[in-house]
């Protein structure tokens, strides 16, 4: 099942946006992350996991699901497919991946957010939190690669693609003898 045009440009702004919206929220996320990992001041470090709790929970993780369902969207309603083209698998996987790493670590982000948010935790405790740099710069990468496939479309079918165009070769080939693909050949008895 094909979109119609129309339809297809209206999902596909909308995928672009919530997935360029994604990407800017890490960087806006990653800013405060390294906040967090090189100042000393306890209070900077408090605003900063008190900012990344609603950074994450409110936009990240948002965007992030709406970007994976436009793309399965895109994917589902257009020629490329989902299990057609390597770079649409491999962005999809991706994506898949880094939602499912995001969610798990809204738990921590939460929870340090909430203590940040209690005046009455120790400056020690707020300085000694653990920033989460591995993943907020392990996603930017992750997100900037989906894009980047995205944008550039290598070339590559998977085999299950393959198959796929060697059955619309064939059908073509039997439409261009006068065949009907659908039936079976007839035998001729003589």
């Amino acid at each position: 099942m094909t979109m119609s045009p129309r339809v297809r440009k209206l999902a596909l702004a909308v995928h672009l946006t919530v997935s360029v919206g994604w990407l800017g929220a890490v960087v806006a996320y990653l800013a405060l992350d390294l906040t967090v990992a090189t100042t000393d001041d306890p209070e900077l470090v408090r605003g900063a996991w008190i900012a990344m709790g609603t950074i994450a929970l409110s936009a990240i993780v948002p965007l992030a699901v709406a970007s994976l369902v436009t793309g399965l969207v895109m994917a589902l309603g257009t020629k490329w497919g989902l299990f057609r083209h390597w770079w649409v698998l491999i962005s999809f996987v991706l994506t898949v991946l880094a939602t499912l790493v995001l969610l798990s670590e809204t738990t921590l982000i939460s929870s340090m957010a909430a203590m940040a948010a209690i005046p009455a935790t120790p400056d020690d405790a707020l300085l000694s939190s653990q920033p989460t740099l591995p993943h907020s710069i392990g996603g930017l990468v992750v997100l900037f690669l989906v894009q980047v496939l995205n944008v550039y479309k290598p070339q590559g079918l998977t085999p299950y693609g393959w198959r796929k165009l060697q059955e619309q070769r064939r059908i073509l080939r039997g439409k261009s003898r006068g065949d009907d693909p659908l039936q079976a050949p007839s035998e001729n008895v003589s």
